[in-house]
């Protein structure tokens, strides 16, 4: 971002043209293989910071303007990339759901860890599956991920539920 800072994002380049630019370079490398990322909320709130960053970059707002972010979304009707994550993390396990039992993927993501198991050095300490808990949480939901996955009907309202209030 900070590359094209000079070039793109402050050239007299229309609006509408800055977002295209912006949707084909910016979102599509940064969530490249977010399906299988295990965030944090920590980590929602730097996605979002960086997100509105570009966008307030890209409309030329100034930090001393006080423009709210929902403002920002209404002009640039851009998407929040922390919901983009979710969409993201519930199709990969409506994927592994609709698996087969004896698929090493099922069997490998679905398995709870051995009882000895310690999480190595470095590794996130929240897992791919507590994350797609948590993010069906967001949407009020309790049932069991993979019952819930597997239910088509219930799959469906719940995906137009979060496309229309994301």
């Amino acid at each position: 971002m900070h590359s094209l800072d000079n070039h793109f994002w402050k050239s007299r380049i229309s609006i509408p043209t800055n977002l295209k630019l912006y949707n084909t370079c910016i979102p599509p490398i940064f969530l490249y293989r977010s399906k299988c990322w295990a965030i944090t909320n920590v980590d929602a709130c730097r996605i979002d910071a960086l997100d509105q960053w570009c966008l307030r970059t890209l409309l030329g707002i100034k930090w001393h303007q006080f423009v709210r972010n929902d403002e920002v979304r209404r002009i640039t009707k851009q998407p929040n990339l922390t919901v983009i994550i979710q969409s993201r993390h519930l199709s990969i396990l409506r994927h592994i759901a609709h698996m087969d039992n004896d698929a090493d993927a099922k069997m490998i993501l679905m398995a709870p860890p051995p009882d000895n198991w310690k999480r190595p050095q470095g590794c996130p300490r929240i897992m791919l599956l507590n994350t797609v808990q948590y993010d069906l949480r967001a949407y009020s939901l309790t049932v069991n991920r993979v019952d819930l996955a597997q239910n088509c009907p219930l799959w469906r309202l719940m995906s137009t539920y979060s496309t229309t209030h994301s």
